[in-house]
C-alpha cells in the first residue's frame, strides 16, 4: 500500500455543505407547507461552493474536503440514499460542474462517506422492516426479531451510540461490504478524489481492508483517511488498509496546550506523533465540524496565531476548516442542535466577509507558501530544543532540511536560546541576535527560522 504522491502537496478546506449553503435543516422542510408526503424540490445551492473555489486557492489550499452531500434525514450522517445528492443541495449535474470546477483549479475533491451507519429512511432498512426476517437485506443490520414476528412489528435494532434514529450496519455480511465498495467507486468515477471515512473507529478494520482493497483495485490514487479520536492509530491504518487516520491527540494538545500556556503537552504530543510519522502521515487539524471552533478556545488569550503557526510548520496533511482562516467563533454543545453555532452560513461570496477575519487569512495564505516551499515537511519529525510552560523551541526536519518554530504563550516578551543551525526568521516577528543564539520574542509572538542551507 502507497500513500498517493499528490496527497505530500494537500492542504484542505474542510466544508459542511448544508451549513455553508444555509439549508433547511430537513429535507421535508423544502416541501410546500413543511408537508413531507409533497414532493420535494431541488435546490441547486452546490454551486453556491464553486464560487468559493478561488478563495480556496488564494488561500493556497488544494483540496475541498466536502462534509456530507448525498441524500439524509437531516444533519447528513444519516444517509438514506448514497447514490443521490441531498436535494437541499443539488443534483448529480450540480456535483459534476462543482467537479469540474475544482479540476480547472488543481484542486482535489474528497468526500465524507458514512457508512458505520445510516438514516431509518434509508431504502434496504425499510425493507428489511416490511418483509421481516426473510428480506434479502435483513443481515444488514443487527436486528432483534421478536418471536412470531407479523408485519407491522419493529424488531430492535443495533444504533450508533444510542442515537436510535442512526441504524447500525452489520459489517460482517458481505452484501454491506459490495455495497460500500460500490459507492465508493461510483463517485470516484464521477471525479472525487478520496474519501473521509466516519466514525471508522466504530468499523471492524477488516472491512475497510477490504473494501479498499477492492476500491484501489481500479482507484490506487484515492486517499483514504479514517476517523479515530482515540486508540492506536498505526495499527488501525495497517489493519485497515488506509493512508491516514484524524490526528486527534494532536488537536487536543495543540489547543489545550495554548489555552494553559503549558508547553509540556504540546511536547510529549509531538513524540506521539513522531511515532506516528514512522508508519503513516496524519491528518492533521485544529477545527472541523465536531468541536468548539479554535477561535473560541483561543482567541481571547491572544494565542490564535499560534495555532495556526503549529497547524501549518507540523508533519502531516493539515485540513483548514472552513471559518477557522477568518476567526469564526461558535461553541459545540451537547443537546439537539447543539452543532448549529459551528456549522455556520456563509456569505454567497467572499466579498461578503467582514474585514475583522482578513488578518488572520493572511496569516494562513502566508503560511501555507512557506509550507508549500518546504513540500519537505509533510512527512518529517519534529524535535524539541527548548522548552518551558510558556516557551518551546522545536525544530521540523527530514534527512537535509530544517526549519525552526519558536512560540511564546507569555503575555511579555522573552528571549530563547535557539540552535546554531538557525539563521534567517523566514515568517513571525522575532528578531535573532546571532552571536548570542537568542531569539527575541514578542509577547504571544512566534517565529519561523530557516538554515543557512535554506
Amino acid at each position: 500500500m502507497r500513500t498517493p504522491d499528490w496527497v505530500q502537496h494537500a492542504v484542505w478546506w474542510h466544508v459542511y455543505p448544508l451549513g455553508f449553503t444555509g439549508a433547511e435543516k430537513t429535507p421535508g422542510d423544502m416541501a410546500a407547507g413543511g408537508d413531507p408526503a409533497v414532493a420535494q424540490p431541488v435546490q441547486h445551492r452546490l454551486p453556491h461552493l464553486a464560487d468559493w473555489l478561488d478563495y480556496l486557492v488564494e488561500m493556497g489550499a488544494s483540496g475541498l474536503a466536502l462534509g456530507p452531500v448525498f441524500a439524509s434525514e437531516s444533519h447528513g450522517y444519516d444517509t438514506t440514499d448514497y447514490y443521490r445528492i441531498d436535494p437541499r443541495l443539488g443534483d448529480d449535474a450540480d456535483f459534476d460542474e462543482l467537479v469540474r470546477a475544482a479540476r480547472a483549479r488543481g484542486i482535489r475533491v474528497l468526500l465524507d462517506g458514512v457508512f458505520n451507519h445510516t438514516g431509518r429512511s434509508f431504502a434496504p432498512f425499510m425493507e428489511a422492516l416490511e418483509k421481516g426476517p426473510a428480506a434479502e437485506t435483513a443481515g444488514w443490520f443487527h436486528l432483534d426479531w421478536p418471536d412470531g414476528w407479523k408485519p407491522g412489528t419493529e424488531p430492535q435494532y443495533g444504533d450508533f451510540e444510542g442515537h436510535h434514529h442512526l441504524v447500525a450496519l452489520n459489517h460482517g455480511e458481505p452484501a454491506v461490504a459490495d455495497f460500500v465498495a460500490d459507492v465508493m467507486k461510483h463517485w470516484l468515477r464521477r471525479g472525487a478524489d478520496g474519501w473521509r471515512l466516519d466514525a471508522a473507529y466504530a468499523v471492524p478494520s477488516e472491512f475497510w481492508a477490504r473494501v479498499l482493497t477492492e476500491v484501489r483495485a481500479e482507484f490506487p490514487e484515492a486517499y483514504f483517511v479514517g476517523e479515530y479520536i482515540h486508540g492506536d492509530y498505526p495499527a488501525e491504518v495497517r489493519a485497515g488498509k488506509l493512508d491516514a487516520v484524524t490526528q486527534y491527540e494532536l488537536w487536543k494538545a495543540v489547543w489545550s496546550s495554548l489555552s494553559d500556556a503549558n508547553f509540556y503537552e504540546l511536547a510529549a504530543a509531538l513524540e506521539r506523533h513522531n511515532t506516528f510519522l514512522d508508519s503513516f502521515v496524519p491528518l492533521t487539524f485544529v477545527g472541523n465540524h465536531d468541536v468548539t471552533r479554535i477561535a473560541s478556545r483561543l482567541a481571547p488569550s491572544g494565542r490564535l496565531a499560534q495555532a495556526v503557526v503549529l497547524l501549518l510548520t507540523l508533519p502531516g496533511t493539515p485540513a483548514i476548516y472552513y471559518g477557522d482562516e477568518q476567526g469564526y467563533r461558535g461553541i459545540k454543545e451537547e443537546r439537539a442542535g447543539g452543532d448549529d453555532d459551528i456549522r455556520p452560513l456563509f456569505p454567497a461570496t467572499p466579498d461578503g466577509l467582514s474585514d475583522v477575519g482578513a488578518p488572520l487569512y493572511r496569516l494562513h495564505r502566508e503560511l501555507i507558501g512557506l509550507r508549500r516551499r518546504h513540500a519537505w515537511v509533510h512527512a518529517a519529525r519534529t524535535r524539541v530544543h527548548s522548552l518551558s510552560n510558556e516557551q518551546i523551541v522545536y525544530e521540523v526536519y527530514d534527512a537535509g532540511n530544517s526549519l525552526f518554530v519558536a512560540l511564546n504563550a507569555s503575555a511579555a516578551a522573552g528571549h530563547i536560546p535557539v540552535p546554531a543551525a538557525a539563521r534567517d526568521v523566514l515568517a513571525g516577528e522575532g528578531g535573532l541576535d546571532v552571536p548570542g543564539r537568542q531569539l527575541s520574542l514578542p509577547g504571544g509572538g512566534w517565529a519561523v527560522l530557516g538554515t543557512a542551507a535554506g
